[in-house]
């Protein structure tokens, strides 16, 4: 399908949110946590990054001391790891020490991927020194003097990165020197969530398996300390389950998520050190068919904290894509938990962190960025420490997600949040008329989307379009059986539910079935060109660093989803014909629409020549289609500029394609017709 008919042209409404306003006043926020009392503050301090798309995407880790907000290092540092790819867990705080005070942290140096210590105001010095390593879900331990963390060991040719558990000493013995990585537990193929008991004796962490991913089959280990050449003891988790975030309380209570019951629930092992030579005995603190954890995509992202009185939890918890706080309170008589449900503003919770009688978490609302939040238990306040936007935008602009369950795929309930078109300025008879409709697959595949207020949705819902953002099967926040729906039938439910949803908004009344635009990012951008070739449905397109030829990809990708396709297509070469029928690059001759990519060309997690053959396709076809490719950005756009001009981009396509005015200045883009 090309251009409409002029004769049919129609403006896109003003809208005063800008894509320069968006870019300006946001930032990301993640890895939100306590540091420690000080004697000279009134609580302990609080830590996140911000990740700022001005400062060209750097990681920055801040601390906010009596209502104080400062950066912990200059300019030239990041803190950012490539562990995975996706990283996490790039930063911990360390109590005083003999060579660190006033809280010293360490971080991960996204450059070199090395460990920096830094203190306020003090210039970071290296902690390890060059070499092929990557770091990641740093933890202190405080008795031994050193960190323990997550080690990826680069190989010197080609192959696999090696993953291990790693210590790193503390100790310096001059201004120059740098302490090289130990490693400590190796053996599996990958590790995550190293923790340690407070008395620092027992150490716990998961470990997976090729072909698995970790919600797909993970399993719980505890190691001894005090005696490291014994081997970690296996303690949950297992064939067909998959844990989640292992947590030592101060009596040395072990609390972890498993997924015995279909969903991610919270469970406790009261005296783990048994468990070292005899049976495991676990018990659930909370089952309830909510998840309580989250699919393992980057390190050390807690749901849950320890509460004042050492033995009750805080906790975040999913209900059908709405996420909820609840206070998981222990009975000392009955030596069980009751639930108790928090009522909260927000609709998006993780990060969840406590430091005595105070929880840090981030959080988000619809008509709130996601940002940090400190909750104040006895008084049942939430204070907001630093907001992901300062952007300030009248209600009448804000566009608020409906929860909707549709028929999908196979004839299984579906679920997804609605935007509907929002502007106050546009008189009602406009608002009255169908509109486009974007519908967003969102990446992973194994993730989900959130009811919460998002910028960029709100940018296209104020200039008339529609926005339906889909938790297709396979998403993550509705039990393991949902999720499950996926496995061997990626590009397919998928896809399906996809074009569900735009077909029940459409038989509403709710879109305009003629202008009906499918977008997506990474897994999202596969299910979007999957959508574009193999069903009708869909007039326009947009592919955000997308998948089209799931060989290619099988063989280009990283280490940790290296093997993802086994379960989400089937193993290969035994199923080498389902990936061929799969990759819409081998049927470009079904797609007739539009289609507009966006790439990043040091993208190592879907490489640009992803989005190149798939664009090479179409020109040879003479459809219409435009790429627009970044140097210097990799998998997700972190670059204000880059992030301003893929939603301009985007735009200024759709305008073209349905014959729209724009009420704004763009700057346009090259678009073969």
């Amino acid at each position: 399908m090309n251009q409409t008919d002029s004769s049919k042209k129609k403006e896109i409404w003003k809208s005063p949110i800008s894509a320069q306003e968006i870019v300006n006043g946001s930032i990301k926020l993640s890895e939100s946590r306590f540091g420690f009392e000080s004697s000279d503050s009134k609580s302990a301090n609080v830590y996140w990054i911000e990740t700022r798309p001005l400062e060209g995407g750097r990681n920055v880790v801040v601390r906010c001391r009596d209502q104080v907000i400062s950066d912990m290092f200059p300019a030239s540092f990041n803190a950012r790891s490539l562990v995975h790819e996706y990283g996490g867990g790039s930063y911990v705080v360390l109590a005083n020490g003999k060579h660190y005070a006033d809280e010293t942290i360490a971080f991960v140096n996204y450059k070199d991927q090395r460990i920096y210590l830094s203190a306020k105001d003090k210039e970071p010095r290296a902690l390890t020194g060059e070499g092929p390593f990557r770091y990641a879900d740093l933890v202190h331990d405080k008795k031994r003097n050193r960190i323990i963390c997550v080690m990826e060991i680069l190989p010197e040719k080609g192959g696999e990165p090696q993953n291990v558990l790693a210590s790193i000493s503390l100790e310096l013995d001059n201004a120059k020197a740098c302490n090289k990585p130990e490693i400590l537990y190796e053996g599996h193929d990958f590790f995550a969530f190293p923790r340690l008991s407070a008395d620092g004796a027992l150490l716990s962490f998961i470990g997976w398996e090729h072909p698995n991913m970790p919600w797909d089959e993970s399993r719980l280990y505890l190691a001894d300390l005090n005696n490291e050449k014994t081997m970690p003891v296996e303690i949950a988790g297992g064939a067909d389950n998959s844990v989640y975030q292992p947590l030592f309380a101060p009596d040395g209570t072990l609390f972890f998520v498993d997924e015995e019951s279909g969903f991610w629930n919270i469970y406790r092992i009261e005296n783990p050190t048994a468990c070292l030579t005899s049976k495991v005995i676990k018990s659930p603190v909370i089952l309830k068919s909510a998840e309580f954890g989250l699919p393992l995509w980057v390190f050390a992202d807690p749901t849950f904290a320890v509460a004042e009185d050492g033995k009750s939890l805080y906790s975040a918890y999913c209900e059908k894509g709405f996420w909820h706080l609840a206070l998981l309170e222990y009975n000392t008589e009955r030596n069980d938990y009751s639930f108790c449900k928090i009522d909260t503003p927000f609709t998006d919770i993780d990060y969840v962190s406590s430091s005595n009688s105070k929880i840090v978490m981030i959080a988000g609302a619809p008509n709130m960025v996601r940002s940090v939040v400190l909750f104040d238990p006895a008084r049942k306040s939430f204070e907001i420490l630093r907001a992901g936007s300062d952007l300030q935008i009248d209600n009448g602009y804000i566009s608020v997600p409906q929860a909707i369950e549709f028929e999908g795929a196979h004839n299984e309930l579906a679920h997804a949040f609605f935007y509907p078109p929002c502007n106050k300025d546009i008189d009602a008879s406009s608002k009255s008329e169908k509109q486009p409709l974007i519908v967003r697959s969102h990446g992973g595949p194994t993730s989900a989307s959130d009811a919460v207020l998002n910028l960029t949705y709100q940018f296209w819902t104020s200039r008339g379009f529609g926005v339906v953002d889909v938790n297709y099967g396979g998403s993550t926040g509705f039990g393991r059986k949902y999720r499950n729906r996926l496995l061997k039938n990626w590009g397919v439910v998928d896809m399906l539910d996809c074009r569900a949803a735009a077909q029940y908004l459409s038989d509403k009344g709710l879109a305009d079935s003629e202008r009906l635009i499918i977008a997506g990012g990474s897994a999202g951008g596969y299910t979007t060109l999957c959508a574009l070739t193999f069903t009708d449905t869909f007039t326009a397109g947009c592919s955000y660093y997308g998948i089209g030829d799931l060989k290619a990809l099988m063989n280009d990708t990283h280490k940790f989803e290296s093997r993802y396709l086994d379960s989400l297509i089937g193993p290969y070469p035994e199923c080498e014909e389902l990936y061929f029928k799969r990759s819409p690059i081998n049927f470009t001759e079904k797609l007739s629409c539009p289609v507009i990519f966006f790439q990043g060309l040091e993208d190592k997690v879907v490489p640009p020549s992803q989005a190149e053959q798939m664009v090479d396709a179409l020109r040879q076809k003479k459809l219409t289609v435009a790429y627009l490719a970044y140097e210097g950005e990799q998998h997700g756009f972190r670059k204000a500029e880059n992030i301003k001009r893929t939603l301009e981009g985007e735009l200024y396509f759709y305008s073209l394609i349905f014959g729209l005015t724009l009420q704004e200045k763009i700057e346009p883009i090259s678009v073969n017709f």
